[in-house]
């Protein structure tokens, strides 16, 4: 089976992207287009027919969105807009993940923990726009052309080779830094208050796979473990690996506008149509991503010398 790869430009020869797929070698067959030009899309995809598409292409970092929210709704939505359309045009009948986001639930209340996919979405933050967009516009496709579409809401997950932007990777990265002398002992957080829902992104990437191949077609579908840790408890944890001593500062950059006290998923809905279950740890998840970043620090380091 061929597994095709399609970007956006971002992730072009030295973009993240590729290095972050660079030992999947000749397992894949990547292709580069841009999904927010039209022909490029259609181009593409009437040469690679596709049976499976997950389509995870979108500007991710809630940090970024509030920076430039146009950028970051006009990318995730025309991107999808794009290759959606091109796929009625074409005549293909693929069966499609849309991935969406637990930032879609937003202003979650009290009584509405854990959230299921019944829970209004109260989004907070430009990011969390865009993606209700994206999931709708999956819907609104799945019922005016037919298209086979499932959605999908993944919590946060974490793991080896997430980029920064993201509170596990940059504990991560910042401690690995540390425990190479290449930065001063001193560990900057934002919020550590907020309880979230975290998954290993392997088990994330089962998920999808399942959603896509045994779930429903038009239903939305929450991923994630169904506990909250607060980020508190995800630092004490990181810092107990700590090689060296580290003293951790607040930093009002890393303070979202907005934040919301407790996300936890309720994934009955997934579990009962595909059988997924989580398979690894939180401590496994935060071992094997801080041994990703000693690396990466490491490699980076020997370059230097």
């Amino acid at each position: 089976m061929e597994v095709y790869g399609i970007g956006l430009p971002e992730s072009g020869p030295s973009g993240a992207v590729y290095r972050n797929i660079a030992h999947l070698g000749a397992r894949i067959a990547l292709h580069t287009a841009d999904l927010g030009h039209y022909e490029a899309a259609r181009e593409l995809l009437a040469e690679v027919r596709p049976d499976l598409v997950y389509h995870l292409a979108a500007q991710a970092a809630v940090g970024r969105s509030w920076d430039d929210p146009k950028a970051t709704l006009v990318n995730n939505v025309s991107a999808q807009a794009n290759l959606l359309q091109a796929i009625v045009e074409l005549g293909l009948r693929p069966r499609i993940l849309i991935v969406g986001s637990a930032d879609e639930y937003g202003l979650v209340q009290p009584e509405d923990l854990p959230i299921d996919e019944e829970t209004p979405l109260r989004p907070m933050n430009p990011y969390a726009v865009s993606k209700i967009a994206q999931d709708y516009l999956g819907y609104q496709y799945h019922i005016s052309h037919g298209l086979d579409i499932v959605r999908v809401r993944p919590f946060n997950h974490i793991g080896p080779r997430q980029g920064l932007g993201f509170v596990v990777a940059d504990f991560c990265q910042q401690i690995a830094v540390i425990e190479a002398g290449l930065q001063e002992p001193v560990l900057r957080v934002g919020n550590l208050s907020a309880q979230r829902d975290f998954s290993d992104v392997r088990d994330v990437v089962r998920a999808y796979h399942l959603a896509l191949t045994q779930g429903q077609s038009g239903q939305v579908y929450n991923i994630g473990s169904s506990r909250a840790y607060a980020i508190q408890e995800i630092l004490d944890r990181l810092l107990s690996q700590s090689r060296v001593p580290v003293r951790v500062e607040p930093d009002p950059q890393r303070m979202r506008p907005s934040d919301v006290p407790v996300m936890v998923c309720d994934n009955n809905k997934l579990r009962a149509h595909t059988g997924w279950e989580p398979s690894y740890t939180l401590d496994h998840s935060l071992r094997d991503t801080l041994a990703y970043w000693r690396q990466r620090v490491g490699d980076r380091d020997q370059r230097a010398v």
